[in-house]
């Protein structure tokens, strides 16, 4: 199993540098501030500098993790995947119908319900704060055209 864990390191630090290699086909910055390059450039130094850590540990250092151990999920780790992806699915399906507003509002209160959320007041509110408030930022401050639905809304 530590073969798998080299293997996948030495694979994500490939593709960072690829990501690095591309990102470099767009400005670093612009007349704004921070241009397209600006974002892949920093995630994948940093995603490449955890790699090449885990690399180091796995390959000479202290083991901390059972590199034996299955790096398969159990029934509940399956279950939890497979509810967030068919989540996804429902944005996706959603979005332009009924907007950005109110899917993200049934995703954000849907999902955490899914997952064992046990605070129906505390995720009701942070449904109403993420979907109406991140609308409110990126749609009137950032101008950023999100769709708004059959409703309006």
């Amino acid at each position: 199993m530590k073969r798998a864990w080299q293997i996948m390191c030495v694979a994500f630090i490939a593709v960072s540098a690829l990501t690095i290699l591309f990102s470099f086909g767009y400005p670093y910055e612009d007349k704004l501030g921070f241009g397209p390059a600006f974002f892949p450039v920093w995630l994948s130094l940093i995603t490449g500098a955890l790699a090449l850590a885990l690399f180091i540990q796995t390959t000479w250092g202290e083991s901390v993790v059972d590199l034996s151990a299955t790096l398969l999920p159990d029934r509940q780790g399956l279950w939890r995947i497979f509810l967030i992806l068919i989540a996804l699915l429902g944005c996706l399906a959603l979005l332009e119908p009924l907007g950005f507003r109110i899917t993200l509002f049934l995703f954000l209160l849907a999902l955490p319900m899914g997952l064992g959320a046990g605070n129906w007041w505390v995720t009701l509110v942070i449904a109403v704060a993420g979907s109406f408030g991140v609308f409110h930022v990126f749609y009137y401050l950032l101008k950023v055209p999100l769709p708004v639905g059959m409703f309006g809304i």
